[in-house]
């Protein structure tokens, strides 16, 4: 009771001097509380991961709002260059780079001109989607139907040399039109997935509006029609879509060297005898496969009212580019090969001395947490509206991949954000730079909707805001 006394009695002579040190204590507890929750906003760990509705949402705004720069369409290079003079001597020719679209050489590119054989590609494409969606297999066994049998071809067809009785896998008429340019694969291949010719090409001009290709048609599947119709522009969107959706079409049939067919397998039993003495052996129509350094496709096409055509594709290292030229020069196909020649080499061998490319997502950090006061949530994620490789210039090393190793990327981000924010706003940027050059300004933009907090929650975010400046 003493002890009781005397502390009533010390409150009674220093009541100031008491309340001070009650006010000291919670004060200091206020301020310790304070501390402690405004650094969880420095545990980045905490960050909530975006659910699968969020992620949608954020895919489909950035979707529509940078739909150059995220979509399938060519598009000019970010930065200014002065224009190549290439000796090329098709009519029609143009050049990109295969991982994000970029146009580096054009000439005469939206001219109309029949692809000829190279429809061949838009055939396949339907194959590999039929396949995507497990609607057939590689080695399903077609029997080719009259109509497709070689014999019924025209005299001056590409022929893979299918016959009566014949048991041929899908995955062999591909390689009849990959290597050997097959009208009479192309046509066993429409009756095999759509029934007949007319539904099947009703398909293909079906992908074609879907993938936005306005300047391409096709009356039949083959390429032999002039009447078949696209441009060097649209052919090379196409092929970049192609390869980047199916790569395997490369590795497994444009690269392909030869065909032999048909062998003792596919004969029907009344030619089993013959063994594989029936066989054909065609060669690539590639000219530039196995000459050209890392070419490893695409296709060729020819009739008198296209010339000669090559879609063609290469990759070195880390870099792919695609060129097509249409109404290529010749008389004969040994002279029209020799200008095929000429323009890919000339088109591809500039591009990898000019330019290399370097991938942001390798090289550079692509999402950034920042805290989010005076928010109902404690962070959001900043991340790039586009991701796409940079096509680097040769402006500075030896080597265009020196460039590409050279490419510094400056991160500009705020230290937090207030108030509340919306999908989509920007808050910062990547400048991708070589040498002081700026080659491309990315924004980072919220990948989330966070509301604004109440009046208290907002006095609160105030007062942890002066921790983060």
């Amino acid at each position: 009771m003493s002890k009781i006394f005397s502390f009533k009695k010390f409150i009674k002579k220093q009541p100031v001097l008491f309340y001070s040190v009650i006010f000291f204590l919670f004060i200091s507890i206020l301020i310790l509380s304070f501390f402690l929750w405004s650094s969880t906003y420095k545990d980045f760990s905490k960050v909530k991961p975006l659910t699968p509705e969020q992620n949608k949402s954020l895919q489909v705004f950035l979707d529509q709002t940078y739909p150059l720069n995220r979509g399938n369409s060519l598009k000019p290079l970010p930065y200014p260059i002065v224009e190549a003079n290439l000796d090329i001597s098709a009519e029609s020719a143009i050049l990109i780079d295969a991982s994000n679209g970029c146009i580096l050489f054009e000439k005469n590119a939206n001219k109309l001109i029949p692809p000829a054989s190279i429809t061949k590609l838009f055939v396949m494409y339907v194959v590999f989607k039929e396949i995507e969606a497990g609607n057939i297999t590689l080695d399903d066994l077609v029997q080719p139907p009259e109509i497709s049998w070689a014999i019924n071809m025209p005299s001056d067809s590409s022929l893979m040399f299918l016959g009566q009785g014949h048991n041929v896998t899908l995955r062999e008429l591909l390689l009849g039109l990959a290597i050997a340019s097959g009208n009479d694969a192309a046509i066993a291949v429409a009756n095999y997935i759509s029934g007949n010719v007319k539904n099947f090409v009703s398909r293909m001009n079906y992908e074609v509006k879907a993938l936005g290709l306005k300047n391409t048609h096709f009356e039949e599947p083959s390429g032999y029609s002039e009447k078949n119709i696209t441009t060097a522009r649209e052919l090379a969107e196409f092929c970049r879509i192609y390869i980047n959706k199916f790569p395997e079409s490369l590795t497994e049939f444009h690269s392909k060297n030869e065909i032999r067919y048909p062998l003792e397998k596919n004969l029907p039993f009344w030619q089993k005898s013959k063994g594989d003495t029936l066989a054909v052996y065609q060669r690539n129509t590639n000219p530039l496969l196995n000459v050209l350094d890392g070419c490893d496709g695409l296709k060729t096409g020819f009739i008198y009212e296209s010339g000669y055509n090559l879609s063609l594709t290469c990759k070195r290292g880390d870099s792919r580019y695609i060129s097509v030229t249409m109404k290529g020069p010749g008389i004969g196909s040994k002279q029209g090969n020799f200008y095929r020649k000429k323009d890919g080499t000339t088109l591809m061998e500039w591009a990898f001395s000019s330019f290399s490319t370097y991938d942001p997502s390798k090289k550079t950090k692509q999402t950034f947490t920042i805290p989010a006061l005076g928010c109902k949530g404690k962070f959001i994620n900043l991340v790039p509206a586009w991701n796409s490789t940079i096509t680097v210039p040769h402006i500075k090393g030896e080597t265009s991949q020196i460039d590409a190793n050279s490419v510094v990327a400056e991160i500009s981000i705020p230290k937090f954000v207030y108030g509340g924010t919306k999908l989509g706003n920007i808050y910062g940027q990547i400048q991708y730079k070589l040498d002081g050059t700026i080659l491309e300004t990315v924004p980072l933009i919220a990948d989330r909707e966070l509301p604004r907090a109440s009046i208290w929650g907002r006095f609160w975010g105030t007062l942890a805001s002066f921790r983060f400046k």
